[in-house]
């Protein structure tokens, strides 16, 4: 079988999507100025590329599969299939104005519009009735305004940046994660497909086991009628204690809802409650 050819993106999303794959049981190592890594999988064969253009080379088929911010994937309008939202690298594209700039001003005069994200950018820009001429940018692109721009189009998490430099948001294009996502053709080849739905299945599993614990405990035997209300994954795994004097109760949580629960397990009767870590969760 042919390899399976992976793109993964340069900059600050390659960090994300190799601590992805180290906990899918994958590692990727990768020497310095070099653009192919090592996977740690004789199926799979990677290429390092700027997320900007995974969309368009899964589009025309020289790649099979990558990750990049669905930003990327909207900008070049690739035709590409995707298989997985990761919710990492969450950002919004927004447009924002020096502070003093109000509406009447930007539409009193053809604005300069500084953007890496051009397309996105013409679309918002004429369904807003704004007149403008698009400058494109290649990074840094909120230091343009007000010298050299009216307006910008970029990403950002916080927007701290953008205030930072005598910015305000006026408008959301669209809001953005880091996406698994395929070439058409490959999901159209029986193997191929099986191999890249065989590494979404670990993703998720990844992701899921990220959100949960493990929470064992001791619960007497005048209280095993409780059990019933534990919330777990599907039911709690339960085993007699030596001496049959209670039982031994494992449940799988979703972490933000432990401070909560221990408290309650606690009056409900549980001791020797153990929290620990899940590496993988397949549902």
């Amino acid at each position: 079988m042919e390899k399976l050819r992976i793109l993964i993106p340069k900059g600050r999303i390659y960090d994300n999507v190799n601590r992805l794959f180290s906990e899918a049981g994958f590692s990727i190592s990768l020497a310095d100025r070099t653009y192919r890594p090592f996977m740690g999988a004789s199926w799979l064969e990677a290429k390092i590329m700027k997320p900007q253009n995974v969309g368009e080379l899964l589009e025309i088929g020289s790649h099979d599969a990558g990750f990049t911010g669905i930003d990327w994937i909207k900008e070049s309008s690739a035709d590409v299939e995707e298989i997985l939202d990761l919710g990492f690298d969450k950002v919004r594209i927004v447009a924002a104005v020096p502070q003093d700039y109000d509406d009447e001003k930007l539409r009193s005069k053809k604005l300069v519009v500084a953007t890496e994200y051009v397309n996105l950018t013409e679309n918002w820009l004429k369904l807003h009735g704004y007149q403008y001429r698009i400058l494109r940018t290649y990074g840094a692109t909120e230091v343009f305004p007000p010298d050299d721009a009216d307006m910008i189009i970029d990403n950002t998490s916080s927007g701290q940046t953008l205030k930072d430099n005598g910015l305000k948001i006026i408008g959301t294009l669209l809001e953005s994660s880091t996406r698994f996502v395929a070439s058409r053709k490959i999901m159209a080849d029986t193997e191929k497909r099986a191999r890249v739905e065989e590494l979404a299945m670990l993703f998720r599993a990844v992701l899921d086991g990220r959100e949960r614990v493990m929470l064992e405990m001791n619960i007497p035997k005048e209280r095993f009628e409780s059990l019933a209300s534990l919330p777990a994954m599907r039911s709690p795994t339960v085993a007699p204690l030596y001496g049959k004097t209670g039982f031994a109760v494992k449940i799988a949580v979703k972490k933000h809802d432990v401070p909560d629960l221990i408290p309650k397990l606690k009056k409900m009767g549980a001791a020797d409650i153990v929290e620990y870590d899940l590496r993988k969760v397949v549902l």
